[in-house]
């Protein structure tokens, strides 16, 4: 295929879709078609310096810009990476180790506390001196502390259980995870730790080191219009980086050991693959991400709960990773892009619609019914609440007609 003609169809295609997100900033439907751009890119026949020009453009400038005019898109793209960020921390244990790991959550949850305490007021309840919150620009420390933290967290919980598979091994994290979570509910007492249930705020975010060289230059932007693109570049600078890490992983020594220990843990065994040693790495590897994005979610939530971490939300890292393809990166991306996408975009939005249409009087004409005036239909009707019925359908149809998933992992050539 002529490659020129393939670029001058994608780079109009990104321009038409942009300025119609741009003149119709509450379309939905607009901005669907804008992150399309970047799954378009991903199966065009073009090369991959193309590829990676264009990508960049969407994701460095045009969607910047479109946050620009509609803040609501940067919030989506934010959660996007949030949940990319996740779903490749549990693509390491689940695909490319074989470890089915339900409470992956409870290391997002420590990194996500461990900012939280020190970046409030809260830890003078416990620390006397009134040293805190820490100054925002401690808040680059516990990203790279966190990293750590989460690495010796996923380690100490691989430690107990490199004996059991399959369902045990399921459960025993997902005992983990809730674990994690009553502790956070219940240690508010005798010593004030977490605060329980009642959460912890104000939560200091990072600093804008970059905002007197913007007013250097005459261009005064409001804090609360340049937190969100500051939120949109982190996430994004976080999200490549893990890119970058389980790519050189996948293709190393360490990631042929996980594939073998996935395949058949015995034969690995025998041929010499450090079992123990591979499996806690890869627990320590998947949980550093999680921590290391649990910092910057309690950052730009400003207030945290332990009702954020529950075992819903690990069952939803984890479908993210079966839609996309077990072991697969960009399966992995994409199976958190579309469900986060399903999830803030299109069940919300036809909420919103619906509930347009109930209030305009709308009336519905069924074959057998007659007329049904929209305003007559139960709340419970709204698409939004049957989120998880959603969920369970397209897992059910993907083990149905796809079971290795939307992109599952190419197969290496045997030599």
């Amino acid at each position: 295929m002529n490659q020129p003609l393939v670029v001058s169809g994608l780079c109009i295609y990104i321009a038409a879709s942009c300025l119609l997100a741009y003149f119709f900033p509450q379309s939905v439907l607009a901005f669907l078609l804008v992150e399309a751009a970047l799954l378009l890119l991903y199966y065009a026949p073009a090369s991959d310096r193309a590829k990676i020009i264009l990508g960049a453009l969407v994701l460095l400038v045009l969607l910047p810009w479109l946050g620009m005019v509609n803040a609501y898109y940067l919030e989506i793209a934010i959660q996007i990476g949030i949940f990319v960020a996740l779903a490749l921390g549990l693509n390491i244990v689940v695909g490319f180790v074989g470890l089915l790991n339900l409470g992956f959550v409870a290391f997002f949850a420590i990194g996500a506390y461990l900012w939280a305490i020190f970046g409030s007021p809260h830890a003078n309840q416990f620390i006397s001196g009134g040293f805190f919150p820490l100054s925002p620009n401690w808040f680059f420390v516990f990203l790279i502390l966190s990293i750590v933290v989460g690495a010796l967290t996923g380690a100490l919980l691989g430690l107990p259980v490199l004996r059991l598979r399959g369902d045990y091994l399921a459960i025993v994290t997902l005992g983990f995870a809730e674990v994690v979570r009553a502790l956070m509910n219940n240690l508010d007492k005798p010593i004030n730790l977490t605060n329980g249930p009642r959460g912890i705020s104000p939560i200091a975010k990072p600093p804008l080191f970059f905002k007197p060289w913007l007013e250097f230059f005459g261009m005064e932007i409001a804090d609360t219009k340049l937190y969100p693109l500051y939120f949109y570049f982190l996430v994004l600078f976080i999200v490549l980086v893990i890119i970058v890490v389980t790519r050189r992983l996948e293709n190393s020594r360490i990631g042929r050991a996980w594939k073998a220990i996935r395949e058949d843990e015995i034969a690995a065994i025998a041929m010499g693959v450090p079992v123990v040693r591979m499996k806690l790495l890869g627990f320590a590897v998947g949980a550093s991400f999680a921590s290391a994005v649990g910092v910057l979610f309690a950052a730009k939530q400003v207030f945290i709960n332990p009702e954020s971490f529950t075992f819903m939300e690990s069952i939803g890292v984890l479908a993210m990773v079966i839609l996309g393809g077990m072991g697969s990166i960009p399966g992995a991306i994409l199976g958190a892009t579309g469900v986060t996408i399903l999830n803030l975009q299109l069940l919300k939005g036809l909420s919103l619609w619906l509930n347009g249409l109930r209030q305009s009087g709308a009336v519905l004409w069924l074959p057998l019914l007659g007329d049904l005036p929209l305003a007559n239909l139960p709340a419970q009707f709204e698409p939004a609440k049957y989120e998880r019925m959603v969920f369970g359908l397209i897992l059910i149809l993907m083990m149905i007609f796809r079971p290795q998933g939307i992109l599952p992992p190419k197969q290496e050539p045997r030599k």
